[in-house]
Order: C-alpha cells, then sequence, then structure tokens
C-alpha cells in the first residue's frame, strides 16, 4: 500500500483521493494491478486529508499540465467535502490548468441528497461513466450497489449542466457496437456529448 495521491498521465495530473467506490465494473482497470498508465501503486493505505493533498500538490508545477484531473482507483465523489477542498485549493495555485471530475455519476446516492451544485465554480468538465445505453446492459457492466443507480446517474448528469461549464457521457469501447448505439441515443437524448474510450489494459 502507498501514499500515490498525484500522478502524471501525459499532459494531465491525476488526482487519486480515495479506493472506495460502489460499483465493481467488469472493464475495471483495477482488476488488472494496482497502478494505472505506469503510476507507482495507487491503493491508498488511507483516505488522504487535505493537508496531505497540498503537500502532495508543492511536489508538481501545474503549470506543465493542461488538465487536473480527478480520477483514482476509487470514485472521486466517494471523498466529495475533500474533492471540492482540493479544487478549491487548487485553483489558488499558480498555473492550475482546468479541472475535469471523472465519476460514476453515483454521488447523489452516496451522499443521500442532490451533491452537482456543490461543483460550481470548482470543477470545469465532468466526465461520466455512461458505460451502457439501456438500465439492463448498465446494471450487468457497472454492477453497482443501488437498483436505481441508471436513472440516477441520468439525473445527477443532466444537474451538472447547470452548474459545470462542460459535461459529458464515456462508454469504453469494450462493449458492443449496438450498445454504443444505445449509449449514443441516450446521450443525444438528454443533450450531453458521448465520447467512446479505448480501453485502457
Amino acid at each position: 500500500m502507498a501514499m500515490t495521491i498525484l500522478y502524471p498521465v501525459g499532459e494531465h495530473l491525476y488526482v487519486n483521493l480515495t479506493n472506495r467506490c460502489p460499483c465493481a465494473c467488469t472493464f475495471c482497470i483495477r482488476q488488472n494491478g494496482d497502478g494505472a498508465y505506469g503510476s507507482d501503486s495507487l491503493w491508498l493505505e488511507h483516505d488522504p486529508n487535505l493537508d496531505e493533498v497540498k503537500a502532495a500538490f508543492a511536489k508538481w508545477q501545474l503549470a506543465d499540465f493542461t488538465e487536473l484531473v480527478f480520477c483514482g482507483y476509487g470514485e472521486p465523489t466517494e471523498a466529495l467535502l475533500l474533492l471540492c477542498e482540493a479544487a478549491r485549493y487548487a485553483k489558488t495555485l499558480p498555473g492550475c490548468p482546468p479541472i475535469r471530475l471523472n465519476t460514476n455519476g453515483l454521488s447523489d446516492l452516496i451522499h443521500g441528497v442532490p451533491t452537482a451544485q456543490f461543483l460550481s465554480g470548482l470543477i470545469d468538465t465532468v466526465s461520466i461513466s455512461l458505460n451502457a445505453g439501456t438500465r439492463e446492459a448498465y446494471l450487468a457492466v457497472t454492477r453497482p450497489k443501488w437498483e436505481n443507480a441508471f436513472e440516477a446517474m441520468q439525473q445527477f448528469a443532466a444537474d451538472c449542466k447547470q452548474y459545470v461549464p462542460h459535461v459529458m457521457f464515456t462508454v469504453v469501447d469494450v462493449i458492443s457496437a449496438e450498445e454504443i448505439a444505445a449509449a449514443q441515443a441516450l446521450a443525444d437524448s438528454l443533450q450531453i456529448p458521448l465520447r467512446v474510450r479505448k480501453y485502457d489494459s
């Protein structure tokens, strides 16, 4: 176990805040090892506090990166308060690039209240893992804790459009062309762009 809170991926700097996640996605990279993109282990000894996050930021020059991305080995919104505090702090640092949140979109179910408004002024882009275009396929691929996760994820995405400048859905190209088409139709119905991501093993 380690405490890799920040790790670079190309021109992006990623922020790893927690290992907790309410899903068990069939394609999750956590099944393949304990790191990603050549990073040290992303399995955290404990969820960091804000002081530990600040200390991690002190080791990097944010101006060297084109984007700061909250995305680690867990669901970032499991640590929503810390995420917001860390994003607010990062924006005070010299050269802070735009901030993106990669999320499964289940923050409202995790916390029991609508949460998109907490991202206002802090997050520039929210990228939500749609994973499938139908409820049945979504539950089979994502395996969330809640039966209403598919609906909650869509509501969170719709809410984010009110508070965050850029909102997008993603699917991974391990699903079939038919499922990608269904995901595109769903994204279109919510007027949210869809990006098809290449699976990183």
